[in-house]
């Protein structure tokens, strides 16, 4: 009986824990151990995001592939990110959005990959997930950027996760049905992949694109 009652206090230090920092409970909180890739890596984190086009694409549509790639310092670093996309027509003014998905699904397609990723349930543009609009330059889309609100690791981790292309620009919420709200009528994905971890060789032999405005859609 002794020993049951040693181990309560130790069952209480148990808390939620989100982004590998401490609770702010003051009884009761431990650290998370980062990734051992945190360690090995200098304390960062990288992934990779092998761009392909959706399945059962029709002809009209452009196919896309490159990478998308992350980058970020633990605990709290903010998220960056690298796209490097071909594959649009030479001449192109449609602008696209990109967005993380919430399941990392690919066996069915977009069909698979769920709403937007959105775990604050916060109404759109204000998903950690929205990149932004991109228009092509000689059917490529080259850019750097900065996403605050999204992460690496922790509670909310974006590993796993998809991101996707869509066809048509996203309205930034300002439209006047529901589907605004969700999803910016930005219409159908056209291209995807599963965001993984990765070492950081990808990251450092990728020439850096021009950098856009920190996070959110433009």
């Amino acid at each position: 009986m002794e020993k049951i009652i040693l181990q309560i206090p130790l069952i209480l230090l148990v808390l939620h824990i989100q982004g590998g920092e401490f609770s702010k409970n003051p009884v009761c909180s431990i650290a998370v151990a980062p990734q051992p890739e945190v360690v090995e890596f200098d304390n960062t984190i990288y992934a990779t995001c092998e761009i392909t086009p959706s399945p059962n694409l029709p002809p009209y549509q452009p196919k896309i592939y490159g990478q998308i790639l992350f980058k970020q310092l633990f605990p709290n670093g903010i998220l960056e990110v690298k796209i490097n996309l071909r594959g649009l027509p030479a001449i192109d003014h449609q602008k696209r959005a990109i967005d993380i998905h919430r399941y990392g699904d690919l066996s069915q397609g977009s069909n698979t990959v769920g709403p937007h990723y959105n775990p604050n349930g916060v109404d759109h543009p204000h998903h950690p997930g929205d990149l932004g609009n991109f228009a092509s330059e000689q059917g490529v889309i080259r850019q750097f950027l900065s996403l605050p609100e999204a992460k690496l690791f922790g509670a909310h981790s974006i590993l796993g996760r998809s991101v996707v292309v869509h066809e048509k620009e996203d309205d930034l919420g300002m439209g006047s049905d529901e589907q605004s709200e969700l999803n910016g009528n930005s219409g159908q994905i056209i291209a995807l992949g599963v965001i993984g971890i990765t070492s950081p060789s990808l990251w450092q032999k990728t020439e850096l694109p021009p950098k856009k405005s920190c996070g959110g859609l433009h």
